[in-house]
């Protein structure tokens, strides 16, 4: 093992794991003063449980070899406790109990992503059950799906779009965004819209400043996300360190001119939107492009999101906090686009339509998409029917009108002037 793949990896882990608080800061300014701690709660709940879920069986369920050698899932006994990691393989580049705190923190990621559909209208306990059974029916079959490798001897089989038919995903466009962006809509259908929707007052964002030191965040984890994917600290970690950097910029930027010219202004939440939604697209591609293309792809996501996250209003669903206009869309964008911009110097070594490849990788990345669009869709759907219908997913209404941090946390994330406290008492409410 070189031990500067190792620090990297340590390091890279540590980062995807900052992208939670992150998130929750990001999503928690996005919603109602009285609604932050719910939504934060999510984001850090849902993703303990899928931690928790991941040693018991979930990272055996996600990079096991492949039952039955479909490519379909990993064998769920193979490392049931994650007791065969304490060995040191002397094989292995880095530690796999290293690969596996770091693939660890991308499956927490992603559950937590879905949570901004339900933003303030789901009970936190039915969230955290949908949370643990999303993320084994969903997000671990297509983790092995696009994250597993078939071993160069050939005694591990991996998935079936990693090394099936072969799609470039370098650290999670169709896995962890479209995944969870497609997720959030089906969640979102089924618990039907927030209370007053579309024109709510009290669902407004409290805390624009939140929402930019969230993306800001963000923006830093993704390079432990993105540049920790090439799992060595060498030319490729490096390639998509910088692609990543300037793509996001690259979606800041046309986020705000887009703004700037349909409404007369560029925006805050614009401008953090802009940022995570070429993050978003630049995920599956940033091993396959050079920096110029990079460039393209976080513009053409900025742009494109930005449009993309008024379908809401247009068709009927009420998508809190954009998950699907962000994450879907620039997931989709982003996968589809290598299929144009790929070219074979950059470390995925594969030439798209712009660099004189053909059409054959465009099609696999739409065979990509499509199946994992369509999979996790309809299992979330089937999953929110189900706990709808015996447990229940909304919240009473008084208490969603009122604000569900009180009603589900018994807590105000701020003090007002009537509270006890503000008023010169020693105590206040529960």
């Amino acid at each position: 093992m070189n031990p500067g793949d190792v620090a990297w990896i340590l390091a890279s882990s540590a980062l995807v794991c900052m992208m939670i608080p992150a998130l929750a800061l990001f999503y928690g300014g996005m919603v109602g003063s009285r609604r932050i701690l719910n939504m934060m709660m999510m984001c850090f709940g849902g993703a303990s449980l899928v931690a928790v879920l991941w040693a018991f069986f979930g990272y055996s369920m996600s990079f096991g070899n492949s039952v039955g050698g479909l490519g379909l899932i990993g064998d769920v006994s193979e490392y049931l406790g994650m007791d065969k990691l304490l060995v040191e393989d002397p094989d292995a580049a880095i530690p796999p109990a290293l690969f596996a705190a770091f693939q660890l923190f991308f499956a927490c990621v992603t559950t937590a992503l879905v949570a901004g559909a339900a933003a303030g209208r789901m009970k936190f306990g039915a969230w955290m059950v949908f949370a643990g059974v999303w993320a084994t029916l969903v997000y671990f079959p297509i983790a092995h799906w696009v994250f597993a490798f078939t071993s160069a001897d050939g005694s591990v089989t991996g998935g079936w779009i990693a090394s099936g038919i072969k799609a470039i995903d370098f650290a999670g466009g169709t896995a962890v965004h479209m995944n969870a962006g497609v997720a959030a809509l089906a969640l979102a259908l089924v618990l039907g819209r927030s209370s007053g929707w579309p024109k709510m007052e009290h669902t407004k964002p409290h805390s624009r400043p939140l929402v930019l030191v969230g993306a800001g965040l963000l923006w830093v984890g993704w390079f432990g996300f993105n540049a920790g994917s090439a799992l060595s600290a060498g030319q490729s970690a490096s390639v998509v360190f910088l692609n990543t950097a300037v793509a996001a910029a690259a979606g800041l930027l046309a986020w705000a001119l887009v703004e700037r010219l349909r409404r007369g202004a560029a925006t805050s939440m614009g401008a953090a939107s802009g940022l995570v939604s070429a993050l978003v697209a630049i995920t599956p591609a940033c091993g396959a492009v050079s920096p110029l293309g990079a460039v393209a792809i976080g513009a053409i996501a900025g742009a494109v999101c930005s449009l993309a996250i008024e379908w809401k209003f247009r068709l009927g669903f009420d998508d809190s906090l954009d998950v699907v206009g962000v994450h879907l869309v620039g997931g989709i964008i982003g996968t589809l686009l290598v299929g144009f911009f790929a070219t074979d110097s950059a470390p995925n070594g594969v030439s798209g339509l712009f660099y004189g490849g053909g059409p054959q990788q465009l099609g696999i990345q739409a065979v990509a998409t499509g199946a994992v669009l369509a999979y996790s869709f309809i299992l979330t759907w089937v999953i929110a029917k189900v706990l709808d219908m015996t447990i229940g997913l909304r919240i009473h209404e008084e208490d969603e009108l009122r604000g569900i941090d009180l009603a589900a946390h018994a807590e105000d994330a701020y003090l007002t002037d009537e509270d006890p406290v503000n008023l010169g008492s020693a105590t206040s409410r529960p």
